[in-house]
């Protein structure tokens, strides 16, 4: 299998992904030891989703995070540049499309609302993502980043990062189809900015009023803004 280095190189990450679809959700569990379950959960409650609305989940992978958003009664479609991941979840019963988070194959002003999750980082430009995802949203539509972040207490801070390069690609090697991902997973949660600093950089790429609310001690955050009207 192919381990993308932090150049992120479109077809590498492609490549990568195709390759832990068969086992990536229960990997994922294991490594968050079930916290994942909870991230969707309040990423949902961030977006606040409505019956009627149009949303699209990037990055959605096996589209695990696009069936939990469409219990709001939205209509949330999946998108992802990894055919493997979303074949690995065809039995989810949600609309799919595949798609590069910088060429979006949606017309401009489509959703109401647009989310990433966990995906950010894997998009070859994200600045560049992130203008995409405000085209492809109406003016005063929402977005909610959740990705992994910066710990907010130092020694527990520490502690994460021994087990992101130590412990994650162990546990990773015992459970997934491709032990590598993860180690590339690993180095680009090091790698990513910090809170202040997304903030920022949302605010600057199309959209506006970027805010955010830390989960599990900084581990992941919700980033969340409007596309200014």
């Amino acid at each position: 299998m192919a381990r993308a280095d932090l150049g992120k190189d479109p077809r590498d990450v492609a490549t990568m992904f195709d390759g832990v679809g068969k086992n990536y959700d229960i990997t994922n569990t294991v490594l968050s030891a079930g916290i994942d379950a909870h991230w969707r959960r309040e990423t949902g409650r961030r977006l606040d989703l409505a019956p009627g609305e149009l949303v699209l989940d990037l990055a959605a992978g096996t589209a695990v995070s696009t069936v939990e958003l469409s219990k709001s009664g939205a209509t949330v479609i999946a998108c992802d540049f990894s055919r493997g991941m979303l074949a690995a979840g065809a039995h989810r019963d949600v609309p799919k499309v595949c798609g590069d988070g910088m060429d979006l194959p949606f017309p401009d002003g489509t959703f109401d609302a647009v989310t990433i999750s966990f995906g950010l980082r894997n998009i070859h430009d994200f600045r560049a993502g992130l203008r995409e995802m405000a085209r492809v949203t109406r003016p005063g539509g929402r977005l909610t980043v959740c990705e992994f972040s910066t710990p907010t207490v130092p020694v527990f801070s520490t502690l994460y990062k021994e087990y992101l390069m130590r412990a994650l690609p162990a546990v990773a090697k015992a459970v997934s189809s491709n032990p590598d991902a993860y180690v590339y997973l690993a180095e680009s949660i090091r790698a990513w900015p910090g809170q202040d600093e997304l903030a920022r950089e949302i605010n600057r790429n199309g959209w506006a009023e970027c805010g955010w609310r830390n989960m599990t001690f900084g581990i992941a955050a919700l980033h969340s803004a409007i596309k200014p009207a």
